[in-house]
């Protein structure tokens, strides 16, 4: 099977990528890294650049884990850009980081990962940063 990692360069995106390739190495799966650029943005310091693929890509071999990175553009929907690639990789599961907001950000500004908890067709696992 194969399992999705929403990923960024920050400890929120390192907590899933260890989660998701601890995880997928305890079940045998594959995983596909999700990076990929916000929405409406030309640059988008969270996109990860071929270098980066690579070490990612090493990382997960270290872990016992076969993966690849996947750039899908979101726009306009992040959520429906896991639900389109859930839908064409077989993904048991999808893996992301959360980050600390107040109830107030939470109220005003939405979330992403909020709407992948509620309207993903698979489970989620989400983590936070130990720190």
């Amino acid at each position: 099977m194969t399992l999705l990692i929403g990923y960024v360069p920050t400890p929120v995106g390192e907590a899933a990528l260890e989660a998701g390739f601890a995880e997928a190495a305890a079940r045998g799966d594959d995983v596909v890294i999700v990076n990929s650029p916000r929405r409406g943005a030309t640059v988008d310091a969270d996109l990860v650049d071929t270098a980066a693929d690579a070490a990612l890509v090493a990382r997960a071999s270290a872990a016992g884990v076969k993966a690849r990175v996947d750039h899908t553009d979101h726009r306009p929907d992040l959520v429906s850009a896991f639900e389109a690639l859930v839908a064409s990789t077989g993904a048991r599961l999808i893996v992301i980081g959360l980050r600390r907001r107040s109830p107030v950000g939470k109220l005003v500004l939405g979330s992403d990962a909020q709407r992948i908890l509620l309207e993903a067709t698979v489970p989620v696992l989400a983590v936070k940063p130990s720190a």
